[in-house]
């Protein structure tokens, strides 16, 4: 039996599409304990990992803040006595872990990011539009270079149990109709599809008898502009703030569609085994952040010379038009869910 530690920190997207390979390698090896060491607020998307999968919660804003923190990490984790790391964050605070463990003796191997093919991507000139490897192949290679083979098995963190459905009274009855969610938001603007077209979008669907819809979103900002939205289209149903992680993620089990951005919440939706339409602007699928199983035929976009711009959409846009956004016509959103 070997003990592994497979560290991913953040953010909430790259740390959801861990789980697919950590659930399928340890199925296939069941005789090695698995950890995975993150942000304590993410341990509910591996509340349903196989027995021999355990979780590690973080803080590293208080408790393991700054190098101090670090080494204090550092030392929790010595104790453990792992046999290997698996560091599928490559950034300079696992730099640093991956140096002492290494020093140690610990075997440890790190996510290649592939840099140089992304900066190919998104420069201004001479883009290279090729689909790169996805950081699930990324996450897999980091655990074959240390000498695990296996093949993907995941298909839904509640695999054939669907969860009960939360508490609250919007969907006391249960469901009667399509379900639609919509998760409007993304952490950078070049990643949001713009509010005004959104709320065309949900007009359109507030207007549908047969259908119901659930926002999604977290914040003092979203929440106003959800709860903006439901006052004049009462049919929309605001879950922002009303549900904890658990719920929101036994809640999209029973969506029949996600329309959501290139965000956390696609991958979330991917976890559960719900189709997502998803919008991307100046970011791409070809980076390798498509959701798990999710189709190529659902990343709605429009072709444009200077997209992509970002790999994660942070960098502002040097047009300052925002046009891959606004560009993507309401209409073509709308006939992809109906489709």
């Amino acid at each position: 039996m070997s003990r592994i530690l497979i560290i991913r920190l953040s953010a909430l997207g790259d740390v959801a599409m861990t789980v697919p390979v950590v659930h399928s390698f340890a199925k296939q090896y069941p005789q090695h304990q698995i950890s995975v060491l993150s942000r304590t607020s993410f341990a509910p998307i591996f509340r349903y990992m196989p027995a021999n999968v355990r979780f590690i919660g973080v803080d590293l804003k208080k408790e393991y803040k700054g190098l101090k923190g670090l080494n204090r990490l550092y030392k929790t984790l010595k104790a453990e006595q792992f046999d290997m790391i698996a560091d599928f964050h490559s950034v300079l605070r696992t730099y640093y872990l991956d140096f002492r463990f290494r020093w140690s003796g610990i075997r440890t191997v790190r996510m290649h990011k592939g840099y140089r093919e992304k900066e190919k991507l998104t420069r201004k000139k001479n883009k290279i539009y090729i689909p790169l490897k996805s950081t699930f192949t990324r996450y897999k290679e980091v655990l074959e270079t240390l000498g695990y083979s296996f093949e993907y098995s995941f298909s839904s963190i509640f695999e054939d149990n669907q969860p009960p459905l939360p508490p609250i009274p919007e969907i006391a009855e249960g469901k009667t109709k399509r379900w639609i969610g919509v998760a409007p938001f993304a952490r950078h603007k070049g990643k949001i599809y713009p509010l005004e077209l959104q709320e065309k979008v949900l007009a359109h669907l507030a207007r549908q008898d047969d259908t119901k819809v659930f926002l999604f979103g977290g914040g003092a900002e979203e929440k106003k502009t959800v709860e903006q939205w439901v006052r004049k289209y009462p049919a929309l149903v605001s879950v922002v703030g009303k549900l904890t992680m658990d719920e929101e993620l036994a809640l999209m089990s029973y969506l029949d569609v996600m329309i959501s951005m290139d965000s956390g919440n696609m991958h979330l939706a991917s976890l559960v085994g719900t189709r997502v339409i998803s919008l991307w602007g100046a970011t791409h699928p070809y980076a390798g952040f498509m959701g798990w199983k999710q189709s190529m035929d659902d990343a709605l976009q429009i072709d444009l010379y200077c997209r992509p711009c970002s790999v994660s959409g942070k960098k502002a846009c040097y047009r300052g038009d925002y046009a891959c956004m606004y560009g993507l016509p309401y209409e073509k959103v709308i006939a992809k869910i109906e489709e």
